[in-house]
């Protein structure tokens, strides 16, 4: 089995764990998600599954997106399509479903995602950068200030904290624990934030640095 899932940020809120502890978790509806292409080092060079996860209307798929998911036995294509990369040869067949119990209570999880687009911003909301004096009499409040040194070196630094387009990057929250696991309706509770609004897709996968080293 694969150890990655596609869904869909729903939301935070708030649990009680075993301890009557408080937690702040998110819900994420993972899967579930068809195998739609398996892919070998035979016959595609390397090893991975392809998956897909939810479904988007005829009249939005292109006529190979479609051929596509005939083939792995759906109706409609999936919306979104991910592939996970593994070691081994696959042993899933294409048609096969992955689904939440992929995952169990208490493991650690990475889930991938966009962050929130923020659109074109100045240096103090993108960088934090301090700004001039606040008093009306100055006219130097929230510009960037200096940014070269004259004739030497005549030129910009590379990485000088600039203005520009804020947010909408790819993002991995790491070590996250799962919470818990609600089998029947397709939900993973992951304590803490993950990137991305609400309804943004993400990719949930077994944590890769929070295992426990196996012994030499």
């Amino acid at each position: 089995m694969i150890s990655s899932l596609l869904g869909k940020k729903i939301g935070m809120t708030q649990v009680y764990d075993a301890q009557n502890v408080l937690i702040p978790v998110t819900v994420v509806e993972a899967g579930p998600c068809s195998v739609t292409q398996v892919k070998t080092v035979a016959t595609d060079g390397y090893n991975a599954v392809q998956i897909g996860f939810s479904t988007k209307k005829i009249k939005n798929t292109a006529k190979a997106e479609l051929n596509h998911a005939k083939k792995s036995g759906l109706d409609l294509a999936p919306r979104v399509l991910g592939e996970v990369r593994l070691t081994d040869t696959p042993t899933m067949k294409v048609g096969d479903v992955v689904t939440v119990a992929n995952f169990t209570e208490g493991q650690l999880v990475d889930v991938i995602g966009v962050t929130k687009g923020k659109g074109f911003q100045g240096v103090v909301k993108r960088f934090r950068v301090g700004g001039g004096p606040a008093a009306h009499g100055s006219m130097f409040h929230r510009r960037i200030g200096s940014i070269g040194m004259r004739q030497t070196p005549g030129r910009t630094w590379k990485n000088q904290a600039m203005p520009g387009h804020m947010g909408s990057q790819r993002r991995t929250a790491q070590n996250l624990r799962v919470v818990k696991v609600i089998a029947d309706k397709n939900l993973i509770l992951v304590k803490g934030a993950i990137p991305g609004a609400n309804g943004d897709d993400v990719l949930v996968r077994t944590a890769i640095k929070g295992q426990p080293k196996s012994a030499a």
